[in-house]
C-alpha cells in the first residue's frame, strides 16, 4: 500500500476550500462534509495510485500530474513507487491549468 504525503499548498488548498464554504457560503455542515469527502478520495489513492486521469490527457506539456474528482474539486497529485504526493485540490471551475501551469503559453493548452 502507497503512502500519502500532502503539500503544504495542498493543505492550504483545504483550509480555504473549508472557510470559503463555512464563512461565505454561511454552511459549516458542508465545509465538514466537503473536507471529509476529498480526504476519503485522496486516501483512496493509498490503494490504486493510478486511478486519476493523467494530466497530460488536458495540457500539451509532459507532466506526471494526475487528478482525481471530488464533487466540484480536483485532487491533483503524482505517485511514485512508494508515495502519493498530493500537490494541490481546486475548484475545478478555476483556470486550474494556468494555476499549475504558470508559465506556459496559452497555444499549449488543449481545447475541449
Amino acid at each position: 500500500m502507497y503512502k500519502i504525503k500532502v503539500n503544504p499548498m495542498a493543505t492550504e488548498d483545504l483550509i480555504e476550500i473549508r472557510d470559503y464554504i463555512q464563512k461565505e457560503l454561511d454552511n459549516p455542515t458542508a465545509a465538514v462534509d466537503v473536507i471529509k469527502k476529498i480526504i476519503a478520495k485522496y486516501e483512496g489513492l493509498k490503494k490504486f495510485p493510478l486511478m486519476g486521469v493523467e494530466l497530460s490527457t488536458k495540457i500539451n506539456v509532459q507532466t506526471d500530474f494526475r487528478y482525481v474528482v471530488s464533487g466540484n474539486y480536483l485532487v491533483i497529485y503524482r505517485a511514485d513507487h512508494e508515495f502519493v504526493y498530493i500537490y494541490r485540490i481546486l475548484y475545478a471551475g478555476r483556470d486550474y491549468l494556468r494555476i499549475l501551469f504558470p508559465n506556459e503559453v496559452g497555444t499549449n493548452f488543449q481545447e475541449e
